[in-house]
């Protein structure tokens, strides 16, 4: 591929002997990854090829996953780049934690986070585009996962409603895209000689409002999608001189994983625990990653009460509301208590009342969407239906791959030749795998799949 004249002018003299066969990477051909949902209970029941794992990750394989699969529509697997996959894994995230994935779309990071929590503790994903954030939405629905949180906010938007508030934070800053540049040949049209500058100083104010939300003692990932030391170890120095108390944690590295060059920064010999993935090594696209600590004695935590209140008020549904949604969990055995759930208009999400308030933020996804509450009635959505599991549910409809195929194209499936089914909402499933919930009207399942994802063809 063509190059711009001054990036390889940079590389040849930040790399030296190394130059000729990390311009060559370039014209190699992507390798290609997916990710599994260990959200799902039968995560591994996939008809994908799972004979290549890559070895830092219990989830990840090497190779290609078609979007119209029924795999890839009920959300139990996620193609991503095998270098952004490392990031998730460094982050660590552990159920029950606060995270927050700072600039998030299009959501294989915050996938990957979210399906390591265990649906415990609190991932706020927030993306400053509101295009590409409804895009993040999409993917975290797809995924089930209920303790998500999708804000469409600048970052210094959210620092006083999560002040000291997160136990991790991962920033995947928005770069000058060097390490894409393979998979995206249009990216270095938008590339000059001072725009890895100009991003970097995008990214400090990134990170001090980061560095506002995260609690003492938290952790703190950093990554990049470019090789350029401005963005990467000359940000790291950065961030250690302004805030003395972080610590930068060595990452592991496995096979063709680069340390971090101190040469490209100030020389600080701590800057090899950062991880560089470089094309001419590695089979993953161009990455970056560090990790850092807090050091400062974690500080007790303090009661919400103002957030809860507010949130309570926010919460309540009406007597009418009540019973359509109390006839509905109980006839699929959801037990949800009243205090998390939260009525906006007519939409009733899963908000856990733990949570802080986020009524003075622009959100996209405030929680897990249950419904709509409609003329007597009450729908239950799309993100419900790929959120529950097949095997604890008691309203099924087992379709096979044909009916899987009509119904997600929008068309209805018929119950004829079927064992008796009542009429009323059903969690439709093929191959184990829940992927809508369908109304039975006679012998009929009326379509409800949302018409913005029908798979045609």
């Amino acid at each position: 591929m063509n190059l711009p004249d001054e990036f390889i002018e940079k590389y040849t003299k930040l790399l030296g002997d190394e130059a000729e066969s990390f311009f060559e990477s370039f014209d190699a051909e992507p390798q290609k990854g997916f990710r599994l949902n260990p959200l799902k209970s039968n995560y591994q029941n996939v008809a994908l090829n799972l004979e290549h794992p890559v070895e830092y990750s219990a989830v990840g394989y090497v190779g290609s996953v078609s979007g119209n699969s029924l795999e890839h529509q009920a959300g139990y697997v996620y193609s991503q780049d095998l270098s952004a996959m490392y990031v998730g894994e460094v982050c660590d995230p552990k159920p029950g934690e606060k995270i927050l994935d700072l600039c998030a779309a299009p959501g294989g990071k915050s996938s990957h986070l979210a399906s390591l929590m265990n649906n415990e503790g609190l991932l706020v994903s927030n993306e400053i585009n509101r295009k590409r954030a409804l895009i993040l939405a999409e993917n975290m629905e797809r995924i089930g996962a209920e303790n998500v949180i999708v804000t469409n906010e600048d970052p210094a938007g959210l620092t006083k409603t999560f002040e000291k508030f997160f136990d991790k934070i991962v920033v995947d800053a928005p770069c000058s895209g060097e390490g894409m540049f393979r998979k995206d040949h249009a990216a270095t049209k938008y590339w000059h000689k001072d725009y890895p500058a100009e991003c970097a100083a995008r990214q400090k104010l990134i990170l001090a409002d980061a560095m506002k939300m995260l609690k003492q003692g938290g952790t703190l990932v950093y990554s990049t999608c470019t090789f350029a030391p401005e963005e990467d170890e000359q940000i790291i120095t950065w961030l250690l001189n302004e805030y003395p108390y972080l610590e930068l944690v060595p990452i592991k590295k496995y096979s063709g994983m680069d340390e971090g060059r101190p040469e490209f920064s100030d020389g600080n010999a701590e800057l090899r625990g950062c991880v560089r993935l470089m094309m001419h090594h590695f089979r993953g696209e161009g990455h970056f990653i560090a990790k850092l600590l807090d050091t400062r004695p974690a500080a007790e935590n303090v009661s919400r009460k103002k957030d809860r209140k507010k949130h309570g008020r926010k919460s309540s549904m009406s007597s009418e509301q009540a019973g359509l949604w109390q006839s509905f969990a109980k006839d699929f055995g959801l037990d949800v208590r009243d205090s998390d759930l939260s009525v906006l208009g007519d939409h009733l999400y899963l908000y856990r009342r733990s949570w802080p308030d986020i009524s003075r933020l622009k959100f996209i996804r405030p929680g897990l969407l249950l419904g709509t509450f409609k003329k007597k009635r009450f729908e239950p959505s799309y993100s419900l239906a790929l959120a529950l599991d097949p095997a604890e549910c008691p309203r099924v409809i087992e379709t096979d791959i044909s009916d899987w195929q009509k119904y997600v194209s929008g068309n209805v499936i018929t119950l004829a030749g079927r064992p008796e089914q009542g009429s009323g909402w059903y969690l439709l499933v093929c191959e184990g795998k829940a992927y809508s919930f369908g109304k039975a009207v006679d012998l009929t399942v009326k379509n409800f799949f949302p018409k913005g994802l029908r798979i045609l063809g």
